[in-house]
């Protein structure tokens, strides 16, 4: 039990603060729900449960995948996060159905109705509120590691979304689905005002619809960056940033290969270097040790680095697989 309560604390920040705000939201969307019977709220209050659901699964399975290697699983837990992220998809796309069938019901059968009004607007407001101080979290989580003059200001949030692609696997899920959550609320805002004031009474329905579409597209989205994870993914970007640190050595001859395997949140490193054959083992020694220490203290997360070593043979191998 102290093992489990040491690894939650590594868990991802973001996805724990993303479940008790979503929570917390879910519940007081639940009430609006039942009192007003306001369709946008009903397509809001299932967002918010499985939002709150999948951060759940995701903020616990990112806390296990810190789990040190056992005799049994001498890989370690890295992919473990994907695993639980695939799992967590499906939790969405169920209610992303269900949010779409209760949209197209409500297109049917729309009826006009002021009653509720503010209650139904002052709920979606706060929700859009909260969700926007969990999306910021987030953005922060993604921006940390970028130089501090790209995150001046108000540039942490353009740097956010081109950075995106890199974050890691929970807090990518987190930003996903809270960039959804605020969208969806501020457009069920509209929707309700729109069906409140105008003769378009079937506003709230597709609003819900497009919740449900904007719920799919993140289910999509998430099931195929952690597919590629589960698998275990190239990091291209990564090969290229330790190859060229790597050939910054000055006994390193050339890169026969290198792989660098994406686990989670975590990094396995496989490289095949080129020396002078007269080399010593101690000397070796020394430069896979000197490698090894400079990749892990240059990138976050690395599990392990096994390196080789290979006769020089005159022909610039690492250039031909870089280009």
């Amino acid at each position: 039990m102290k093992e489990f309560i040491g690894l939650l604390k590594q868990g991802t920040k973001s996805a724990f603060w993303a479940t008790c705000v979503n929570l917390i939201v879910a519940i007081i969307k639940t009430i609006a729900y039942l009192i007003t019977g306001n369709v946008a709220m009903f397509a809001e209050m299932m967002h918010s449960f499985g939002d709150a659901a999948n951060q759940l699964f995701v903020f616990i399975g990112s806390a296990l995948s810190k789990k040190a290697p056992t005799q049994r699983f001498p890989g370690g837990f890295g992919r473990l996060v994907n695993l639980v992220l695939l799992g967590a998809v499906l939790i969405v796309g169920v209610l992303a159905y269900e949010t779409i069938v209760e949209g197209i019901h409500h297109i049917s059968n729309a009826t006009h109705s002021k009653d509720w009004f503010w209650l139904n607007i002052g709920v979606l407001g706060a929700s859009a509120m909260l969700e926007a101080a969990v999306l910021y979290k987030a953005m922060r989580e993604i921006t940390e590691r970028l130089p501090a003059e790209k995150t001046k200001g108000m540039r942490f949030v353009l740097e956010s979304y081109k950075n995106v692609k890199d974050a890691k696997p929970a807090t990518k899920l987190v930003f996903l689905e809270d960039n959804v959550a605020v969208s969806g609320a501020v457009l069920a805002l509209v929707a309700i005002v729109v069906s409140t004031y105008t003769p378009f009474h079937s506003a709230t329905g597709y609003a819900s619809i497009i919740i449900g579409v904007m719920l799919i597209l993140v289910v999509g989205r998430v099931f195929l960056d952690n597919a590629a994870g589960a698998l275990g993914v190239a990091d291209v970007k990564m090969q290229s940033r330790i190859g060229a640190k790597v050939l910054m050595h000055p006994k390193v001859k050339d890169i026969q290969d290198l792989d660098v395997i994406k686990e989670g949140d975590s990094f396995h490193i496989e490289l095949k270097l080129e020396v002078d054959p007269k080399m010593t083992i101690a000397e070796a020694d020394d430069v896979r040790d000197y490698i090894e220490k400079r990749i892990k203290e240059g990138v976050e997360g690395v599990t392990d680095v096994i390196i080789e070593f290979d006769e020089d043979d005159k022909i610039n191998t690492w250039e031909k697989i870089s280009e």
